[in-house]
């Protein structure tokens, strides 16, 4: 699964971090950071982390 964050509505909240913490992450500067190429066994998890984003940055794709 391929996991895509739009950079420009991205505000580093981090919300998804919590959601799906083995594919978000905050660098040291409090910058989001993800695995673009996730395992399909975290699907619920990344698909929870996009439901929870406030700016709706995080999409799936197959």
């Amino acid at each position: 699964m391929k996991v895509v964050v739009d950079r420009n509505k991205c505000q580093d909240h981090g919300q998804c971090v919590f959601a799906a913490p083995e594919v978000f992450q905050l660098d040291d500067e409090g910058h989001l950071v993800h695995t673009a190429d996730a395992d399909d066994a975290l699907r619920d998890e990344v698909e929870e982390a996009a439901d929870v984003c406030p700016m709706q940055a995080i999409r799936i794709e197959d």
